[in-house]
Order: C-alpha cells, then sequence, then structure tokens
C-alpha cells in the first residue's frame, strides 16, 4: 500500500527527481530500502546509480546539505527547521544544516505581473506611483520587489512563486511516507517520533506559504512593542523596536505588502561603525527585546539572525520576516524561568526537574543523567555572572540530553535555537557582550511577578472557574456513566506501553503454528498419495504426491525464513 502511494501518478515525476538526487549524493542505499528503485524502473523510469561516488569524498552532513538544497525549497526549509533541533543533531549538523541558502533563479516579471494582477485586481504599475520589476531578492518560496506608494512612502511586496503550492504538497506527502517507513522499520529512528517531526514541519511550511499568517505575527508583535520603553515610564520619542507596517488592502495569501526598512542590515557590521552606531547598545537592546518576547509576551520570533535584523538611527533596532515564530504558553515560561535560573544558580535538581516535564519523564537511566547534570554545573561552580555563556551552557546540556535520546518539544527546540542564535548575534556586535547578566534581571522579576498578591489572586480566580465548571458537570458525567452500565456498554479502555508488539508477536506466532500445521498434513498426505498407484505422473512420480511434497517444501523454508526473521527481530 506504501509503494502504490509512492508511485501515485501525481508524484512521480517528483519522486524520480528526488531519488536521482540521493543517488548523486550516496545515499542510493536509502533509495533502494525504501523500494523507488524497482517501483520507478516498473514506472518506465530507470535510476542509474554509477554517479554515487561523485561527492564520496564530501563528510556525510556535507552531502544531506548539498542534497536537501538541489531538492528544492521543502527540503530546504526542512534543514532551516532541522538546524533549530539541537537536541537531535551533533554540533556540526546544526552548523551545515545553518548553511542552507534560501536562493533559487528568479521567476520571470511576466509571470509574477500576470499573478499580481489576479491577486491585486490590477497590475502593479497602476496600484503604486512606481514599481521596479527587478527582484530585490529572490528566494524558493517569494521574491520581493521594491515599490512606492502616492504619498511617497517606500514598500516592499514579497510574491509568491507562482505554482509553488503543489510542488510542496507532494513533497510533504513523499516525506510523511518516508517518515512512517522509518518509524516502522528502524527502532533507533522511532524514539525521535519522526512522524511527529514531519506533521509539525508541515503545519509550519503551510503556514509560511500564506503571507497574511506572516503578516498577523508581524502585527501581533509590533502590538506588543507598542509603547515599549528601556526605562520604566519613560515613552521613548520614536520606537526603539520597529516593525514593519502592514499595508492589508493589498495583503493576502499569496502577496504581502510591507513598509520598506531604510536601515543597516545585520551583517554588515562595518556599516555599523561607520553610521556612529553603539554596538553595546545594539547588542543589549537586541538581547532585551528577545528575552521581552520570550518571557513577558511568550510570541518571539523563532530565527532572529543577522539577517532578519537592521540597525537604524538612534541606536534602533528592525525585525523583518516573521514567517517562522514561537509560542509558549505561561506553564512553559515558568519552566523556563526555572531552568535557566537552574543553570545560572547551580542548582542541578531544578534543572533535571524541568528537562524531565519537557521530555515527558521518560528517561530511561534518571540516577545516570541526574549525575551528568551536576557534574556539567560543577564545571560552571564559581564562574562569575559575566564569564557565563548562556548559549554555550544550552548546547551543552541539550548534548547530555541527545546521549540519554531524549527529545525536546518543538516549541522549545525553537526557543533553545533562538538563545544562541541571540548570544551569537550578540557577541558579533560586542565581543564582552554578556546574555547572563542581561538575562538575569529580567528572569528574577518574571518570577517574582507569577507571586504577586495580583498574579496569585488571578490564578487562584482560574482554578476556582475550571473547578466550579468541573463540579457542575460532574452530574451530566456520572448520569451518563449509570446510562451506560444500565445498559452494558460501559467499556474499561486501558493503553499498557508495547501491548500491540505483544499482540502482533502472539498473532505471528499463530500464523506460523497453522502453517507448520498445513505443511505437516501436506507431507503426510503427499507420503500416502505417493504409494497409491495409477492417476497421472509426472517424473515417473504421483503428479499431486510430488505437487503437495513441493508445496510443503515451500512452506517449510517460509516457515523457517519468518522463524529466523523474528529471532533477529527481538535481538535487535
Amino acid at each position: 500500500m506504501l509503494l502504490q502511494a509512492l508511485v501515485a501518478v501525481r508524484d512521480l515525476s517528483r519522486l524520480h527527481d528526488i531519488a536521482v538526487i540521493l543517488i548523486r549524493y550516496g545515499f542510493g542505499d536509502i533509495v533502494e530500502r525504501m523500494g523507488l528503485t524497482h517501483a520507478l524502473e516498473r514506472a518506465g523510469q530507470v535510476l542509474h546509480h554509477n554517479n554515487a561516488t561523485q561527492y564520496a569524498h564530501l563528510p556525510a552532513h556535507t552531502r544531506v546539505r548539498r542534497a536537501l538544497e538541489e531538492m528544492g525549497p521543502t527540503f530546504v526549509k526542512l534543514g532551516q527547521v532541522l538546524a533549530t533541533r539541537v537536541d537531535l543533531f551533533e554540533p556540526e549538523w546544526i552548523t551545515e544544516f545553518g548553511k542552507l541558502q534560501d536562493n533559487a533563479p528568479p521567476v520571470p516579471y511576466a509571470v509574477i505581473r500576470q499573478q499580481l494582477f489576479e491577486d491585486l485586481g490590477a497590475p502593479p504599475e497602476e496600484l503604486f506611483a512606481s514599481f521596479d520589476p527587478a527582484p530585490m531578492a529572490a528566494a524558493s518560496i517569494a521574491q520581493v520587489y521594491r515599490a512606492r506608494l502616492e504619498d511617497g512612502s517606500e514598500i516592499v511586496v514579497k510574491v509568491r512563486r507562482p505554482g509553488i503550492r503543489p510542488v510542496i504538497e507532494a513533497d510533504l506527502r513523499w516525506l510523511m511516507r518516508l517518515a512512517e517507513l522509518a518509524e516502522g522499520e528502524s527502532p533507533e529512528l522511532r524514539s525521535f517520533r519522526p512522524r511527529e517531526v514531519v506533521r509539525q514541519f508541515a503545519l509550519s511550511l503551510r503556514r509560511e506559504l500564506d503571507f497574511a499568517v506572516e503578516c498577523r505575527n508581524a502585527e501581533h508583535v509590533a502590538h506588543n512593542f507598542s509603547g515599549y520603553s528601556e526605562l520604566p515610564d519613560v515613552k521613548p520619542e520614536s520606537p526603539i523596536i520597529v516593525i514593519p507596517r502592514v499595508y492589508w488592502q493589498w495583503t493576502g495569501e499569496r502577496v504581502c505588502v510591507q513598509e520598506y526598512i531604510e536601515g543597516i542590515p545585520g551583517r554588515r557590521l562595518q556599516a555599523v561603525d561607520e553610521a556612529g552606531l553603539d554596538r553595546k547598545m545594539l547588542a543589549r537592546r537586541g538581547a532585551h527585546a528577545v528575552l521581552k518576547m520570550i518571557v513577558e509576551d511568550g510570541f518571539f520570533h523563532a530565527d532572529p539572525h543577522p539577517g532578519n535584523v537592521f540597525y537604524l538611527p538612534g541606536n534602533r533596532i528592525a525585525f523583518i520576516d516573521f514567517g517562522m515564530v514561537g509560542r509558549l504558553t505561561e506553564e512553559r515560561r515558568e519552566q523556563l524561568i526555572r531552568l535557566l535560573l537552574g543553570l545560572v544558580q547551580h542548582e542541578p535538581r531544578r534543572v533535571l526537574d524541568v528537562l524531565l516535564d519537557w521530555t515527558g519523564n521518560s528517561v530511561q537511566d534518571e540516577t545516570g543523567l541526574t549525575l551528568e547534570i551536576e557534574t556539567f554545573l560543577d564545571q560552571y561552580h564559581g564562574v562569575p555572572l559575566k564569564q557565563l555563556r548562556l548559549g554555550a551552557m544550552l548546547s551543552d546540556l541539550v548534548s547530555i540530553l541527545r546521549h540519554h535520546q531524549l527529545m525536546l518539544p518543538s516549541d522549545m527546540a525553537l526557543l533553545v535555537k533562538a538563545f544562541i542564535s541571540l548570544e551569537g548575534m550578540g557577541r558579533e556586535l560586542d565581543p564582552d557582550f554578556d546574555i547572563a547578566s542581561e538575562a538575569m534581571p529580567m528572569l528574577e522579576h518574571s518570577l517574582r511577578e507569577r507571586y504577586t498578591p495580583a498574579s496569585l489572586i488571578k490564578r487562584g480566580g482560574r482554578a476556582v472557574v475550571e473547578a466550579l465548571t468541573l463540579i457542575a458537570g460532574l452530574p451530566h458525567d456520572v448520569s451518563r456513566l449509570l446510562r451506560a452500565a444500565r445498559r452494558g456498554r460501559l467499556e474499561i479502555h486501558i493503553d499498557i506501553a508495547h501491548l500491540k508488539h505483544v499482540g502482533n508477536q502472539l498473532d505471528g506466532a499463530a500464523n506460523r503454528l497453522a502453517v507448520g500445521i498445513v505443511v505437516a498434513a501436506l507431507i503426510v498426505g503427499s507420503s500416502i498419495v505417493m504409494t497409491v498407484s495409477g492417476g497421472p505422473r509426472l517424473f515417473g512420480l504421483p503428479f499431486f504426491g510430488l505437487t503437495g511434497l513441493i508445496c510443503s517444501a515451500i512452506g517449510g523454508l517460509w516457515l523457517l525464513l519468518s522463524i529466523w526473521k523474528s529471532n533477529r527481530a527481538d535481538r535487535e
């Protein structure tokens, strides 16, 4: 059934392209194990494995990165998402995934103009005072153009590439089937829940295809920063943190129009010095802004790298591209605060409790994990706060989780990556940048705020409302329970870990027993038939007796092979 789905007509050409790229970069064994070679050759598309040595000299992580780039936008985005999974991959893999460039040859303007006409209701030259047909940037999903409004305002027009959605949907179907195959056949990969990773990635990518979602994210962040000031009760003359304005009259699923940010890109540090901006202040303001998004708002830019940041006059900072955002519940934010305070204040028990909450409390060797965390924190004991590298500490902590095969929830993996990116960008601006010192006051303040009388009363009020709602519904629930019991329809479902696996083993054993009985009956019956004279003969032997013995031999071989495979799977 899997192969039938894989070779569906709508995905056949795309699967062939992907298989060729995988073979070229030395991953032909994956193509073979998935059965793609046989399936595609049956469909008339021949795969040649003689190019597999072309990139054999490159490390595996480099070959994977290059293959992802060649396979197109879906896989580039997948690599960028995997770059956030510091809990799953070693540092060299994370670094390689971080090199993925989302660049592509531009689509001809005539094609873009036709789509803009469909989305905007008129050609862009008529809607805007000016429109530059040469794209500012061309990525795998979108192209960006510069334009001007009648009032002189500079804007950017971001257009989704025509025809990109069907390609991405085909790739997502292929990825999900690959994840199902990996989860079903590889016990090592099963612990990483590949289907859940692909499901989360698919949701994220489909949201990113809808530019209206990105613009709503930008407005959400802009609202959180309205009136934002570094000093309490002191409103700055101009916003310290700038989020591009959205022009909703022209924004939709396939196009978004936003304010053009005239500033210094985050990668041009020499231009920052030439403009006379204060690097230390920029690093501190950027850190405070991202920490506010994470700790106070629970809605943060999940990819704060220099390409998404601009520096403006007055040491102001602009954030762009809110296609990838992270969300944290109030409970998650409290856990994060406890974790970071535990790291800085050297409290291993607090750190362990938070990690167990995040990973589902499924650690097999809790004693060993506790010892590793204590040893890890001991090396920072007595180190001044200014010398702590919070990003490096989080990276080392995640390495411990990876060693114990523990997986972070997707929202926390995004958060850890954002912290690491934030510290790296801060140190590029200011080599003496100290994120621990910047974060500690905000973390302690947020923790104190949770236990003020007003906060306690608010949480207590919510708990009372939830309790009253539960009590109010209790009579109805009891009535339904008794009614089901009277009708004999009361069911109790017990979910025991690995029970399905045990059932499958029993089912397989019963099948082998049945085949064994049939084989034994065939041997006995065929032996009796062989002694009977008369009837058709083959090679001088009774035809039916010989046929029965051949069938019993085939059944016996199948039975032996099945037992051998079962024993091998149990040993693994």
